[in-house]
């Protein structure tokens, strides 16, 4: 089993360069199921999520090539079957999102019931009951969505609670539907945005795109259209903090700090410089400790929770006392346990976990648990004394592209190694 391995106090300097969102790429694939021609999309990061999302798009009958500079050019014209089996879904949450499509489509869909991280209840009820309310009929079933519509018809749908995948799943599934569709407390994230302007690319009609009321009026067909994903704001967080906890200096490019308000606003606080331009941001700690920084997760615009787990870490070697509210998913500070493995001062009290920051962290091994819980704990070996060894790195791999490789340019000392 992959496991990497860090020796660090090396302060980070140097370029990278962001790659395209996990988060935004795994919906726009399972959008080209809506295209009745072929879909060539730019700026794919090569992640385990984006190889597991093209098999089970493959195992369909999409036909997909590889093309050059992370481009993939996705034909769903001919498509064989519309099932999507557990053995790929299990693995990977994001695989709902062929649910709407399919069912626009082609009428009918079986889709097995998701898989993921195991950071918290995230019921797909909200994606059958808008479905439905649309005139799907549906049965959960053995673990698997079976669901029939012989033409989806606009409806106005209310979220009981903001979700991300929900408002993609039912924003794809109206594209085709018959009439207006009006979806009240969709989800902001800029994700959510990108996937409907390629809707929009595609030839949908999709208003009110970043605000929290989607208005889609259905079309008849959609065609295909040239893509390009936008970048990984997570990714580039991750980066800047990890100049930040390591007292050094980076440069992300091919971002965009327009998606990062509320995280640069905290590395700021934290006492980071940093200077942004049209698609990059330069942080710079001038080889100082953070400072402590209080968080409090929420749906965008607020603090994402995605980067929740990396400032857990930058806390954690900060001088003074913060505090880290979760308030998206209520299983997501596993990762606290084997931070405090390398000797961080952390206490649970409910959805808060209290900081106080140490002189210094001490190499030992630890263990992944979810994705962004990975990169904590990277982040952590980074500026911990001694040798840190991560064991899977299978997480990690799901959402970071070459995550080892770029970190090493930026002069960490890290590397995979294999049992």
């Amino acid at each position: 089993m992959n496991k990497l391995i860090i020796n660090g106090g090396i302060p980070l300097s140097g370029t990278i360069r962001a790659s395209g969102s996990k988060n935004a790429v795994l919906p726009i694939l399972a959008g080209t199921l809506l295209a009745d021609g072929p879909v060539i999309v730019r700026n794919v990061p090569h992640l385990h999520d984006v190889t597991t999302t093209m098999e089970l798009l493959g195992r369909m009958g999409v036909q997909i090539t590889i093309g050059e500079k992370m481009s993939i050019e996705v034909d769903a014209t001919h498509l064989k079957n519309t099932f999507a089996p557990y053995e790929l879904v299990k693995t990977m949450r994001a695989s709902i999102l062929v649910l709407g499509p399919l069912l626009a489509r082609h009428g009918t869909a079986e889709v097995s019931l998701p898989g993921g991280c195991a950071i918290g209840a995230r019921p797909v009820n909200l994606h059958l009951m808008g479905l439905e309310a649309m005139g799907a009929d549906i049965r959960v079933e053995e673990g698997y969505i079976r669901a029939t519509a012989k033409r989806l018809k606009g409806a106005r749908i209310v979220m009981d609670q903001v979700s991300v995948t929900g408002t993609e799943n039912l924003m794809m599934a109206a594209s085709l539907a018959k009439g207006t569709s009006v979806i009240e407390n969709a989800a902001r994230e800029p994700e959510v945005t990108d996937l409907a302007n390629f809707i929009n690319a595609m030839g949908g009609k999709i208003k009110g795109i970043g605000t929290d009321t989607l208005r889609i009026e259905g079309v008849e067909n959609l065609t295909g259209c040239d893509y390009r994903v936008l970048p990984d704001r997570i990714e580039t967080g991750t980066y800047l903090v990890a100049a930040a906890i390591t007292g050094g200096k980076v440069l992300v490019k091919d971002t965009d700090p327009r998606l990062l308000d509320a995280v640069l606003a905290k590395l700021e606080e934290a006492g980071a410089i940093i200077d942004i331009g049209d698609d990059w941001i330069e942080l710079d700690m001038e080889g100082r400790k953070p400072r402590s920084v209080n968080i409090r997760t929420a749906p965008y615009p607020a603090f994402p929770t995605d980067m929740q787990a990396q400032f857990c870490a930058l806390n954690a070697v900060a001088s003074g006392t913060g505090s880290v509210t979760e308030t998206v998913f209520e299983n997501r500070f596993m990762h606290i346990q084997e931070i405090v493995r390398l000797g961080a001062n952390i206490q649970l009290e409910g959805n808060t976990a209290i900081i106080k920051g140490v002189a210094n962290l001490n190499g030992a091994p630890v263990m992944a648990t979810d994705l962004r819980a990975s990169a904590s704990l990277i982040l952590a070996g980074l500026v911990a004394k001694g040798e840190t060894i991560v064991e899977r790195i299978y997480h990690i791999d799901r959402g970071y592209d070459h995550i080892e490789e770029k970190l090493a340019c930026l002069g960490a000392r890290i590397r995979r190694t294999t049992d």
